[in-house]
């Protein structure tokens, strides 16, 4: 599911830029096959980040804005992972148990879950 998540991104952000597929792929040296497949979910995102820094710049997502980190996130979140610099963060990751205990459905405490959420925001 993640991969049709971050290829249904890409596909409207190229969309946006009022590109087809094969000029998009002329545009940057990209192979229109591998590119179709990405954007159809057939093909995982890439793991490099600096092959996703290639690919969000020619999607012009400006760096550091939300469309950005979405970008980022939908890419590690279809290879089952989570974005690297909030792995930085210790004490985000020890809450982390917290969210996955909520996304499950499971009752948090609203003091625990609002700590949770406040530093998110700060990371």
């Amino acid at each position: 599911m993640g991969s049709k998540a971050f290829g249904e991104l890409f596909k409207q952000r190229r969309i946006a830029l009022g590109l087809t597929l094969r000029r998009f792929c002329e545009r940057h040296g990209l192979d229109p096959g591998n590119m179709s497949r990405l954007e159809r979910g057939k093909l995982p995102p890439p793991q490099s980040r600096e092959k996703l820094e290639q690919y969000a710049r020619a999607l012009e997502l400006e760096e550091g804005s939300d469309d950005w980190y979405q970008f980022f996130d939908l890419a590690a979140a279809s290879r089952g992972q989570v974005p690297a610099e909030l792995l930085a963060d210790e004490d985000l990751v020890r809450k982390l148990p917290i969210l996955f205990r909520t996304l499950r459905g499971q009752k948090v405490p609203d003091e625990e879950l609002d700590e949770l959420i406040e530093k998110i925001r700060r990371a």
